[in-house]
């Protein structure tokens, strides 16, 4: 679950596959969020079940927002008007039958990153609409179950920075969410810019899409070399789907991380996410499969 669109995937021993994703209404609204998310479950389930004998075993949700420990949204910036939902009862109306597990959408990612790459100790950041991350020291995620989420997206970089929707001023995410960057973008071209024409512009070269894009790898390879001073990580990989969907865009957060590196503590490799915009989700799936601890 994401803060634009949800993507669902159901799978049986890895082979057989059913997929997909919408996004959600605009403007936000809790009534016809939570339909557009039961409609498209029911719809899975159906296609699914169309294949299959039985229900689901387990379910992984992976979300961006802060929940409780009963499941309930305790803050979702992107959607405010999920506060206060019991998201946990929500998810176990829809999959009744099923042992259903939540976990931050970053955290989910970096295990699922780590462990496609074989990586031990990673940092992972994700760009879309909003900045999410995880580390992963040892091949556990930090700081662990019970213990909160690497909300890397709200690391202050820039104490003069622009305001976060979380409230604070300079989060890495206020400087280098997908909104963030087309905001930037737009300025600089003087009028709205969408992804794809930003996406056309920067393989084009044009000035004012390098510059608002290179801010925000500029901010993104802050927060890495910053991190990386306490967790020493294998890699930092870059994912998200804002970030998949634009050329070049690993690149320039490497070439920023190189700039940052200083004496006796060399820069860590920046990959791009093997997973693309999907990490999160297929570490939803390695949680709906107990491998997640």
């Amino acid at each position: 679950m994401g803060g634009t669109k949800v993507a669902l995937r159901a799978e049986s021993d890895g082979t057989q596959v059913e997929q997909t994703s919408f996004r959600w209404p605009s403007p936000p609204d809790r009534a016809a969020d939570r339909e557009a998310l039961r409609a498209h479950v029911a719809e899975v389930r159906a296609r699914w079940g169309a294949r299959h004998s039985g229900p689901f075993d387990a379910v992984g949700v992976a979300v961006p927002a802060a929940l409780d420990d009963s499941g309930r949204v305790v803050a979702w910036p992107g959607r405010p008007a999920w506060v206060g939902l019991d998201l946990g009862g929500l998810l176990r109306e829809l999959f009744p039958d099923a042992a259903v597990r939540w976990g931050d959408d970053g955290d989910l990612a970096a295990v699922a990153e780590a462990d496609g790459a074989g990586h031990r100790n990673l940092v992972y950041l994700g760009v879309g609409t909003g900045v999410g991350g995880g580390i992963v020291v040892a091949g556990r995620p930090v700081p662990g179950p019970g213990r909160g989420s690497a909300e890397l997206g709200h690391v202050i970089v820039d104490r003069s920075g622009p305001r976060c929707d979380c409230g604070r001023d300079g989060c890495v995410q206020a400087a280098a969410s997908g909104p963030a960057t087309l905001r930037r973008a737009a300025l600089l071209y003087g009028g709205p810019v969408r992804y794809e024409e930003l996406r056309d512009a920067l393989a084009a070269g044009r000035s004012w899409a390098v510059s608002a894009v290179e801010e925000g790898c500029a901010v993104l390879a802050a927060a890495a070399v910053g991190v990386a001073e306490l967790v020493r990580p294998d890699a930092v990989v870059i994912g998200g789907g804002f970030a998949d969907g634009l050329p070049g865009f690993v690149p320039r957060v490497a070439a920023h991380v190189r700039r940052l590196a200083r004496a006796g503590a060399p820069a860590p490799p920046v990959e791009r996410a093997r997973l693309g915009g999907l990490s999160s989700l297929q570490g939803a799936v390695l949680l709906a499969k107990g491998e997640i601890g």
